[in-house]
Parts: structure tokens; sequence; C-alpha cells
């Protein structure tokens, strides 16, 4: 087949075709829009939607028409920054190549049926055929390449910049600094006039896979659906292996379930909650309780618990400003309760549950299963062990029993070592 005839004849459709260049570009445009609701419904972008789809046929046309080396044609200016706008939205980059795909096939239709208009011999319409075909291809596989690298630069840039800003945004949230809030909640996508709970996510010292803030952002999500929350939790890395979060709650003023939430996701994974809050001041609140119970179950004695909250460990968590301190008075408090063995241990877990109970032996029995008899015994030799009746300074033991379960050792003395002199109060 002689070439310069068929390249002539490739000009003259692309001429034809281009004489009704807006009924192609309308034609294409109305595909794309028909085919990808994830395009159609981003009402913002259908303008340059539009201008990237002109560009692409008319630039198309051109190649043709003039014979235009593929090599010496760049993506339109209109194109990629569409491409740098999907990615900014978060679009999926399949739905701008499917757009590409499909776009490419409405194109083809038009110069196709132009061809079989101007062509009447199937060898010169089946050269003329496979020359266009070549050129549109070439030209839709050289585009696509180039979204792909605009988008992905974009993404990359974009995420990088919002970490950035809404990191700086969290920081000044917590700083208690006057702020925009409507600025503050545009920036985070994330709504600071309703009720949120604090929470510290972590993997455990045996985890060191590769990317161990994805696992921790996966978990939180996991936690937020278990939780019925009503919208997505706000995010942000805090090291290498450990995240903060706050959980949106609405108008809802309560968090139950906490070890229901938790249950699916990877076991080597803790958290430790803070309570309900409302408002600016109430993101600040609950982040610095979820921060006070972790740092609780980080001094805890091995195994670190999974799953602790602010509410269970407060008194202990304020009791944490200094651990020497903390240790000395849980020492002087219980005396020889505060023997680090099994023996002391379940006397001291069968007081505390006493204590908290209001001094009921019938219901510590019954939270314990216990026989009534067994837990007055075991009251009986707390009191020995304390050196004075339980009802003496009632509430310094219990706060020094609740240090003492989650805390263990770190608080108290190894079994074989007396107490000393004066701590029987």
């Amino acid at each position: 087949m002689d070439r310069p005839a068929v390249a002539e004849l490739m000009s003259q459709v692309a001429a034809a075709v281009a004489c009704r260049a807006a009924a192609v570009r309308a034609d294409v445009y109305e595909v794309i829009i028909r085919e990808i609701p994830q395009l159609r419904d981003d009402k913002p972008l259908l303008a340059l939607l539009a201008s990237s789809v002109d560009s692409n046929v008319d630039t198309c046309l051109q190649i043709m028409q003039h014979r235009i080396g593929l090599a010496a044609v760049p993506a339109p200016a209109a194109a990629v920054e569409y491409a740098r706008r999907l990615a900014q939205r978060g679009t999926p980059l399949t739905a701008l190549l499917r757009a590409y795909r499909v776009g490419h096939a409405c194109f083809s239709d038009w110069v196709l049926s132009e061809l079989a208009r101007q062509a009447d011999g199937a060898e010169m319409i089946s050269a003329t055929t496979r020359g266009m075909a070549g050129i549109v291809a070439g030209y839709i596989d050289q585009t696509s390449e180039e979204m792909v690298a605009a988008y992905t630069q974009e993404r990359e840039n974009w995420l990088r910049n919002r970490s950035a800003a809404r990191a700086a945004r969290i920081r000044d949230l917590l700083s208690g600094e006057r702020i925009d809030v409507s600025a503050a909640e545009a920036t985070l996508g994330y709504r600071l006039r309703q009720y949120h709970v604090g929470l510290v996510c972590w993997a455990g010292d045996a985890a060191n896979q590769a990317d161990e803030i994805t696992r921790l952002e996966q978990a939180i999500a996991y936690v937020a659906d278990q939780a019925a929350c009503c919208g997505e939790p706000a995010f942000l890395p805090h090291d290498e292996s450990s995240a903060w979060a706050w959980l949106p709650l609405g108008i809802r003023d309560r968090f139950e379930g906490v070890a229901a939430s938790t249950a699916g996701a990877d076991a080597d994974i803790h958290f430790a909650f803070g309570d309900t809050a409302k408002g600016t001041a109430g993101f600040r609140i609950t982040h610095r309780q979820a921060v006070a119970a972790q740092a609780v179950a980080l001094a805890a004695a091995p195994p670190v618990p999974r799953v602790v909250t602010f509410s269970e460990v407060a008194p202990v968590a304020m009791m944490l400003g200094s651990s020497d301190l903390l240790r000395a008075w849980v020492l002087g408090t219980l005396a020889a309760l505060a023997t680090d063995d099994d023996h002391h241990a379940r006397l001291r877990a069968t007081l505390l549950v006493f204590l908290q109970t209001g001094g009921s032996y019938k219901t510590t029995a019954e939270q314990l299963t216990l026989h009534k008899n067994t837990v007055q015994y075991r009251i009986r030799k707390a009191e020995e062990s304390l050196g004075r009746p339980v009802g003496d300074n009632r509430h310094d033991v219990e706060l020094a029993l609740q240090a003492s379960h989650w805390l263990g050792s770190a608080v108290l003395r190894p079994a074989g070592t007396p107490a000393a002199a004066g701590h029987n109060r």
C-alpha cells in the first residue's frame, strides 16, 4: 500500500473531523460523564474536564492532519491540571484512566466514520484504519503515562502538605491557642463542634512491620466503624509506631463498648481512650486523658494491657508524675500487703473489689465468684498485712490498690523483702 497515500487520506479525514470538532468534543465529554459517575459528580471540576477533553481531541486531530511525531507532543496543560486536581480530591486514578479509554473509543468512532465516507477501497480503508488506530492508541498511551506521573506526584505532594497542615492545626488546638474553628475544621476535614473521644494507638514492642502507621490508621478506622462514629476520625501519626486520633460522636455524649470495638483489630496493637468531651476544649482534654491512660499502660508490669480507658485509671494516671514518689507512697500505704507474690495479689484484688462495692461481702463474693466466707477470710488477712482495719484511711488504700492493680511490680515490694519499719499507718 502506498504510504504517502495513506498519510494523505489520514490528513484529509482529520481535517474533515476537525471541521466538526465541537461536536466531537461534546460527544466525548458526554460519554465520559455518563460512563464514569465519579467524574460526573465532581461538579467543580466539570469545566476543567471539558477543557481536558477539548485539548486532547484537538491535539490528536492535529497530529494526524499535520503528521506530527508523537515524541514532539507533550500532554495538554488542561489535561495535566485535571489529573492534578483529581489527585488532590482523592479521586481514584482508575477513574481517570478509564476516561481515556472511553474517550479513545468515542473519538475513534468519529474518525472511522469519516474514513468510511471518504474512501471506498477495502485495502485503502484497512491500511488507513491501521494507521489512524496506531496514532490514536500511541497518543493515548503516551498521554496516559504522563497523566499517571502527574497524578502520582501531585497525590504524594498533596498528602505530604495536607499532613503538615493538619499537624500544625492539631498542635494549635492542643496548645489551647485561639483558633479559627471553621478554618481548622476545613483543614482537618473534621467537625470540632461535636463530642469526641481521644485515642492513642500504638504497636507492641515485637511489631516491626514496614508500615506501622498504615496499620494503626486501619486499626483506628476499624474501631470508628465498630463504634458507629458519625464521620471519619481525625488521625495524626505521632512517631513511627504510634498515632493519635479523635473519634467523632456527633451529639452522642457517651462512648461504650470499648472492648467490643477493638476486638477485631490486630492483636499486637494497643489502645488508650480518653473520656467523651465536647468542642475544641473537649478535643484537647480527651486527648490529654488518652495520653495519660497510655502512660499508665506503658508503666504497667508486663504484659502491657491491650485496651485501657482514662476512666479506669484516672487516679493512677494523675499520680504518675513521679514514679519514685508513687512507689514509696504505695508501699507506705499498703505495708506488707504490697508484697509482690501470688498470695498478697489475691488479697489485694479481693480488697479492691470490697472497697469499690462499698464494703459488701456478698457483692464482692458475687463479682469474684467466691464463697462469702472466702471473701471474709481474705479481708481479714488483708487487714493483718495492712496492720490496721480496712476502714482506716480507706480512700488512700483504695487508690494504692488501684495503682498496684495497674502498675504491678513497678510499685510493689519484691517477695521476701520485709516492709520497712514505720510504714504501717
